[in-house]
């Protein structure tokens, strides 16, 4: 579920990303060990084993994605909602409503819960909504992913996914992989839209 067109330019691994990310830690610290960086003489974050080891850190990471989304909705001028980089390219606009399409069906068939929409509500929406409206049902979009997936536990991952009540072929395990890959490359790409327009993504943003 792509939002753009090639590799997107000009951002930071900060943009990309999100705050340093537990893989970038260890990615660190193995360093460390081969003599490159000092992390290695660091004291090591404490590990907590868990029951549910994907679910758990899935829900970690939509924590910070849904923050990251919602607040680059929020910087972006109503104005430039209908802004994109080339034709061939999503506005803005048109980001935000595939986000809150994405959250609502994969959300949905990861935890084998019903869509908080009908079929109906989810083709009605439009990238031509007021930023107003758009914030506000992604916001919700979001909440209702936090409310799904607070459900999940990985023993039940390997079931098959359900979107509107129909058989996917995918496993609910492959739903949630999705959803996580979909808010990296969705914030990717909100955090270019935004430097483009001389405004400075949430994760590039000075502490308040």
């Amino acid at each position: 579920m792509d939002a753009h067109d090639g590799k997107p330019t000009g951002i930071t691994h900060q943009d990309s990303h999100g705050r340093r990310s537990a893989g970038v830690r260890l990615m660190l610290m193995m360093l460390g060990l081969l003599g490159f960086t000092q992390v290695a003489a660091q004291t090591p974050p404490t590990f907590s084993p868990s029951a549910n080891p994907v679910s758990d850190v899935v829900r970690e990471m939509l924590a910070r994605q849904a923050t990251n989304l919602t607040r680059s909705a929020e910087l972006m001028p109503p104005e430039k909602y209908g802004f994109s980089p080339t034709p061939a390219q999503m506005t803005f606009g048109q980001l935000i409503v595939h986000i809150i399409q994405t959250n609502t069906a994969l959300c949905s068939a990861a935890s084998g819960l019903p869509a908080a929409m009908l079929p109906d509500q989810f083709k009605q929406l439009s990238a031509t909504d007021t930023k107003e409206a758009l914030t506000l049902k992604l916001r919700q979009s979001f909440d209702d992913c936090k409310d799904k997936l607070s459900k999940i536990q990985d023993a039940s991952l390997a079931a098959e996914a359900l979107v509107f009540g129909q058989r996917t072929g995918m496993s609910s395990g492959a739903a949630l992989v999705t959803i996580t890959a979909d808010w990296a490359d969705h914030y990717s790409t909100a955090a270019t839209y935004l430097r483009l327009n001389g405004i400075l993504p949430p994760t590039a943003q000075p502490p308040r």
